[in-house]
């Protein structure tokens, strides 16, 4: 099993070009089972997610042909419509087949998701959207067994609490179903925005693109015409950057980034005392003269991100005084904190907030990944902690980073993947 070894008290500086999105690049693998031609997906990130749902879609029929960062993706030859569980339990977003394959056949066998154990994360949501479209749901030995013989029928949702997944999944059931769907309490993500955007090149009409707010017209049933996309630079990547800049106090600039979808996260930099300088294209970060603390309370977009939560709060160690972060979405998603302590900081727990006592000097220690965003947590921690910290069980990290040693050891950090 592999493991990654970083000397701490390095200075960072130089840039960084961000990746594409993997939250983007799932949904976008997952609408092309809607397509009926051949269709090429440029500025797809090299992560293990990627990797997991094109060997989905392979499963299913499809051929696809991979380059360096793009993919060819050929979903006509799709002849099977069951997602099983040996590459479903990999990953969560192997969950967005349920509504294209549902949509597209009339039937569909999909196994309950897996991933990152970061808390409850029901897809009742997606059912219960489902079944008002016609669907009949059932629960047998692990998978969701839908139906709908004469199709999808267009309906009136109301997400009862807004979901990612589950928004990307109704709307593409919904790009294919007959008549029309009104879709409300709709995520605002960037990555579902790209959804939209590509559906509606298709020709799928959908107004409120971007608002809480869908009205979607369906094809009644007729594969459609997608045309070939790049999918967008990582804004979860992006913000793991530009706290490595910060909790080194360097000065480093990201490239290839919409600097809109970082707003939360710039703004928070900003509170805390560190410069931001931004063009159309690029993000740099300044160095503080003193790292104040901040409070955080992670919400949907374009609220401050869940996926920014664990860095920010490895950021927070550094600032002088105390911070309170609140996690309102995900109920586990604070199992960074007992590896941080290993590290030497100081933070209490109480339900769904954490106090970060800041202005500690981190030691290195071994240290082990839980999920993806607290991998990351502990990489920040490992750049300024005094000595070699060793983080274990990185396979997380590799399911959302790409060539992470590489553009880290480019911005001067000294990181090594070594064997256990």
């Amino acid at each position: 099993m592999q493991y990654l070894s970083i000397k701490g008290k390095q200075k960072l500086s130089g840039s960084v070009s961000i990746s594409g999105a993997k939250n983007a690049a799932l949904p976008l693998l997952a609408a092309t089972l809607l397509s009926k031609n051949k269709i090429t997906i440029k500025n797809l990130p090299q992560v293990a997610d990627v990797a997991t749902l094109l060997k989905l879609l392979e499963n299913l029929g499809a051929t696809y042909e991979r380059g360096e960062s793009s993919v060819v993706v050929d979903a006509t030859t799709v002849n099977s419509a069951c997602a099983n569980y040996d590459i479903v339990r990999k990953m969560r977003a192997s969950i967005l087949s349920l509504g294209p394959l549902l949509a597209r056949f009339g039937h569909c066998e999909v196994s309950l998701p897996g991933g990152c154990a970061i808390g409850q994360r029901p897809i009742d949501l997606h059912l219960r959207a489902l079944e008002m479209m016609g669907a009949v749901i059932d629960i047998q030995e692990g998978y969701v067994i839908a139906k709908a013989p004469n199709g999808l029928k267009g309906a009136t949702i109301i997400f009862d609490k807004v979901t990612v997944t589950g928004s990307e999944n109704i709307i593409m059931a919904a790009a294919l179903a007959h008549g029309v769907t009104e879709l409300l309490n709709v995520a605002k993500e960037p990555e579902v925005v790209q959804l939209c955007e590509i559906l509606k090149e298709a020709g799928v009409k959908i107004d409120g693109i971007g608002t809480a707010n869908l009205t979607i017209v369906g094809s009644y049933g007729k594969l459609i015409d997608i045309q070939d996309m790049s999918v967008i630079p990582d804004r979860i990547e992006a913000g793991t950057y530009l706290c490595a800049g910060a909790i080194t106090n360097s000065q480093i600039t990201i490239t290839d980034v919409i600097p809109k979808h970082l707003e939360a996260l710039t703004l928070k930099l900003q509170q805390m005392g560190f410069g931001i300088d931004i063009t159309e294209k690029s993000i740099t970060i300044l160095p503080a003269t003193t790292i104040k603390s901040c409070d955080i309370e992670t919400s949907e977009y374009p609220g401050f991100p869940t996926d920014m939560q664990a860095q920010m709060m490895a950021l927070c160690t550094q600032a002088v005084g105390t911070s309170i972060i609140d996690e309102r979405l995900f109920e586990n998603r604070f199992m960074h904190v007992s590896e941080l302590l290993r590290m030497g900081a100081q933070i209490k727990l109480k339900g769904h907030s954490a106090t970060v006592y800041g202005g500690v000097a981190l030691k290195a220690a071994d240290v082990m990944a839980t999920d993806l965003r607290a991998s990351s947590a502990l990489i920040l921690a490992a750049l300024v902690a005094d000595g070699t910290t060793r983080i274990h069980r990185i396979y997380h990290l590799d399911r959302g980073y790409e060539n992470l040693e590489g553009k880290f050891s480019a911005l001067g950090a000294k990181i090594e993947r070594l064997e256990e």
